[in-house]
């Protein structure tokens, strides 16, 4: 199969007959195989009605229905693990991204060489303050702690090889950050095009204010993970012996100082007790590195990895 097209959906009836047709269009013009997997995430209008429907009219068309709203990431995930083409394409349902990009992005994978091409909406038409400004940051915040030099993590429209979506797990918000789940599973070839930004024609934005928390706090966890997932004593037994240390040395010099003076007093001073919990701090760290080291050496995918190919076995 050329190309599995993954498209997240939540309340879109609106727009899925006008994406469906213009999908069929492209995909015909350019006499691709391919097949389009509608993830309905829980929606609460007539969107799985008219999947079901369209299923039956085209055998190219498929779904998959939750039974409640998970969010986008675990949509993809789902449409991730049900995609057979060679390339896979994702795109959002609210006709903002564009269907005639796909040619040029299957392109991009197969002539190219690139593991992923992320999309570029470099003109934009929602310029709004509360959606533009946070944006800039989190690409910002992102290109400076992964090394990708991409212009907008969070593109609905992106293509990847077969192998890059069967290697990663999408999970949480993390769909904001694909690349660095890429790059993390060793896909390094990692490209962007400037696609089309159109204009909302149906619909509202699913997505409030919650997701300038939850993106920090998906980032910090993937960079997190990605460099001490499955060496946890490094980071916090390093930082526990640090404050471990601190505290010793204060409580140290604290006690040397009683010594040589009689009427210097430990439990009058701040100090004492900033040195006291400086070392439980130090403790509690370590043992925290010690206990996840051991959750980490019996996890079942501890010794998982990824292998590109094999000759002469």
């Amino acid at each position: 199969m050329d190309v599995s097209i993954v498209v997240p959906l939540f309340n879109e009836d609106e727009s899925l007959p006008e994406l469906c047709a213009w999908i069929e269009k492209v995909v015909s013009d350019h006499q691709l195989s391919y097949e389009v997997i509608l993830v309905d995430d829980g929606s609460t209008d007539d969107s799985w009605a008219f999947i079901e429907n369209k299923s039956r009219e085209n055998p190219h068309i498929k779904g998959i229905k939750f039974q409640r709203n998970y969010g986008k990431s675990a949509a993809l995930n789902e449409g991730f693990k049900a995609a057979q083409g060679d390339v896979v394409i994702t795109m959002d349902a609210d006709m903002q991204d564009s269907p005639d990009e796909i040619p040029a992005l299957r392109k991009m994978i197969l002539d190219e060489g690139f593991d992923m091409v992320s999309g570029w909406k470099k003109k934009r038409y929602d310029n709004t303050l509360t959606k533009n400004l946070p944006s800039k940051l989190f690409n910002a915040v992102a290109r400076a702690n992964s090394g990708i030099q991409l212009h907008d993590f969070n593109c609905g429209l992106k293509a990847y090889k077969r192998k890059v979506v069967k290697s990663i797990e999408v999970y949480g918000e993390m769909h904001r950050y694909i690349p660095i789940l890429a790059k993390g599973s060793g896909f390094r070839k990692i490209g962007e095009k400037v696609v089309e930004h159109r204009p909302r024609k149906y619909g509202v934005t699913k997505f409030g204010w919650q997701r300038f928390v939850n993106g920090f706090l998906d980032l910090a966890t993937i960079l997190f993970l990605g460099k001490f997932g499955k060496r946890p004593m490094q980071f916090f037994g390093l930082l526990g012996t640090v404050f471990f240390l601190i505290g010793l040395g204060s409580s140290i010099y604290l006690i040397i100082a009683k010594l040589v003076s009689v009427d210097f007093s430990l439990t009058n001073r701040p100090g004492f007790y900033i040195a006291l919990t400086t070392m439980i701090i130090g403790m509690q760290l370590f043992l925290t590195g010690f206990m996840s080291e051991l959750i980490a050496r019996n996890a079942p995918e501890r010794n998982s990895y990824l292998i590109e190919s094999t000759a002469g076995l």
